[in-house]
């Protein structure tokens, strides 16, 4: 994982080095993230990827300390890819940085296992402590994802949610909780279209879930999935 460069510290040791991963489907974002975070003397940029199946791949062939995780990307969004490299490169953690604060984007990159979470409006100096932070196994929110989260949260203990995916959860444990909404709406009738249109994803994302979802359920096609949800 990390490794170590730079001048030695006190006791004579080179600082180590964070490892990471950056992830954004616009090149021109995508770009200056690696330039500016590569420009300190900790932090190495081993690879860079333009959409979430591309950070997945990364990923599991370098093990970064960190993914800086876009949300929005095309082929697996950024809720899909941090859910796949939580369970498969488990040492790596996922700051996410994008440009949506709401309460549906926050929860659900934290249910997929997000580390942190914050806004492309960023400063340099905060972009850096978060990714450290990170690295060392914190959490770590920008200001207004934080009162945005102990909103949600609040609303949460209060009136617990009972969404026929949170039913699914329940019912079949080894879904995500991102494939229970799909399964859920698949369930419903609704076109893979439908589906990304109601999850803001791609189709392709639509996809990828649905074959998890076929192969864990031990389904063939969607007919049974909608039998198996509505039983």
């Amino acid at each position: 994982m990390s490794a170590e460069r730079g001048g030695a510290g006190p006791a004579g040791a080179a600082e180590p080095v964070i490892r990471v991963v950056v992830a954004d489907d616009q090149a021109i974002i995508r770009d200056g993230l690696a330039t500016v975070l590569s420009l300190l003397p900790d932090i190495e940029i081993v690879g860079e990827a333009a959409d979430g199946e591309q950070a997945v791949a990364l990923a599991v062939a370098e093990h970064p300390d960190v993914v800086l995780m876009d949300l929005r990307m095309p082929v697996l969004d950024g809720v899909g890819a941090t859910e796949r490299i939580v369970r498969e490169v488990p040492g790596t953690a996922i700051l996410v940085l994008t440009t949506f604060a709401d309460d549906d984007s926050i929860l659900g990159a934290l249910r997929a296992g997000a580390r942190g979470y914050l806004t492309k409006d960023a400063g340099r100096a905060e972009l850096a402590a978060a990714v450290r932070a990170v690295a060392r196994g914190q959490s770590t929110f920008a200001p207004e994802v934080g009162a945005l989260l102990v909103s949600s949260l609040t609303s949460v203990a209060v009136h617990p949610p009972t969404t026929p995916a949170d039913a699914l959860v329940g019912r079949f444990p080894q879904l995500t909780p991102r494939e229970a909404d799909v399964l859920s709406l698949v369930g419903d009738g609704l076109s893979n279209g439908e589906i990304a249109a109601t999850l803001f994803v791609s189709v392709a994302t639509v996809k990828t879930h649905i074959n998890a979802i076929f192969a864990k359920l031990a389904v063939r096609d969607r007919a049974q999935a909608i039998a198996l949800v509505r039983s």
